[in-house]
């Protein structure tokens, strides 16, 4: 009897796992697939929120405290850093005579190290890996979606006065890489052998 039920239970498991198998075959395997994020924070949830924000400043006008309020913060939001002049002055090698300059970046590079800079780089982007599972899974095929935007932005700032903005970034980033490998698990095997050992 014992035998018997040892055999009933050694069969129960096998029909268990085959009902599993079969459903991650059948079922949504490309769930099982890994998924990456990479998110650089900010109080701003979107390209076109980030924008208006800093659309809201203006040179000339808007204050320190202005740039507190739209999230420009250097000591409550993450990845803002602030830039001296001579930080500034490496991002803008001018070569052009200085009435073809912007105003508010001629009055920065006048100002000297009076000018300093609020710059920050926002990045939100999803890699989701797509297609068949088993090509992806025994290494013959993966595909990735890519997905997300980026948004960075500088202000200089001459004494408690903004006087120069300027953004940009990719509003809706949408790319798909395709890695093909026809040999799929062994592809890399031959680089891995030992042949120097092989030849002696």
């Amino acid at each position: 009897m014992h035998e018997d039920d040892d055999g009933y239970m050694r069969l129960d498991r096998c029909a268990f796992a085959f009902a599993v198998a079969c459903a991650l075959a059948l079922g949504g395997c490309a769930d099982l697939l890994p998924k990456q994020q990479t998110e650089v924070k900010s109080g701003w949830r979107s390209f076109e929120e980030a924008r208006a924000a800093v659309e809201r400043l203006a040179p000339g006008r808007s204050t320190v405290a202005d740039l507190r309020a739209i999230g420009l913060d250097p000591d409550l939001t993450p990845n803002v850093q602030l830039l001296t002049f001579s930080d500034i002055a490496l991002r803008f090698p001018v070569n052009l005579p200085a009435e073809q300059l912007d105003a508010g970046l001629r009055d920065c590079l006048r100002a000297g190290k009076a000018c300093i800079g609020y710059s920050i780089a926002i990045r939100d982007v999803k890699r989701d890996r797509v297609g068949d599972f088993w090509q992806d899974a025994l290494g013959f095929k993966r595909v990735v979606d890519v997905s997300g935007w980026t948004f960075n932005a500088l202000v200089l700032v001459v004494g408690e006065r903004v006087v120069y903005t300027l953004y940009g970034g990719q509003p809706h980033l949408r790319e798909q890489e395709v890695t093909r490998q026809p040999l799929g698990p062994v592809q890399g095997f031959g680089e891995s052998l030992p042949l120097g050992n092989l030849v002696k």
